[in-house]
């Protein structure tokens, strides 16, 4: 309601539109595939919790696609959100002797799923309209698991020119 002169022209109103639905997913991969594409349940957030919840999820599904590799020790890179720096977060990562790539903050040219993953997933769903967000996953679901092992390479290979560039820039931010 809004007071105004009688004379006043009619205020006009604009058609509301339902705006479209945003789902998170976290994506844990290397250089031979997917490991694992863990999407958040709608109305729940990611803190430190969620993220050892996730990284619990990580921790199974390498000990069955990746054999070993458990033992042989995980390297992971993730970026300085709060969730991935808490204390909760930092005990889980230690208490399974998994390394992390340090990552400067504000440097989404340096993740991998950033400059490589999501790129071509955002065009590949481009325009496409979903009836709900169980289609918009399965679409998802579905173009990672048409994904071969030479574009999971190429991401984790495109990994060292990047940090090259930071290095050459001083640290700034490469994709000027």
């Amino acid at each position: 309601m809004t007071w105004k002169h009688p004379y006043s022209p009619v205020t006009k109103k604009f058609k509301v539109q339902q705006s479209t639905t945003k789902v998170m997913a976290t994506v844990f991969w290397d250089s031979r595939g997917m490991i694992l594409l863990d999407i958040l349940p709608k109305g729940e957030s990611v803190n430190a919790d969620r993220y050892c919840e996730t990284l619990d999820r990580l921790r199974h599904a390498v000990r069955r696609k990746r054999p070993g590799l458990l033992r042989s020790g995980v390297v992971l890179q993730h970026d300085n959100a709060t969730p991935h720096t808490a204390k909760r977060t930092k005990e889980w990562l230690e208490r399974y002797r998994w390394d992390i790539i340090p990552h400067p903050a504000h440097s989404p040219d340096l993740a991998p799923s950033h400059f490589h993953l999501f790129g071509p997933l955002k065009r590949h769903l481009g325009g496409k309209k979903f009836e709900d967000e169980d289609e918009l996953i399965g679409e998802v679901r579905d173009w990672f698991s048409k994904l071969d092992a030479n574009f999971f390479s190429q991401g984790t290979y495109s990994l060292l020119p990047q940090w090259q560039k930071c290095i050459a820039l001083h640290g700034d931010y490469t994709e000027k």
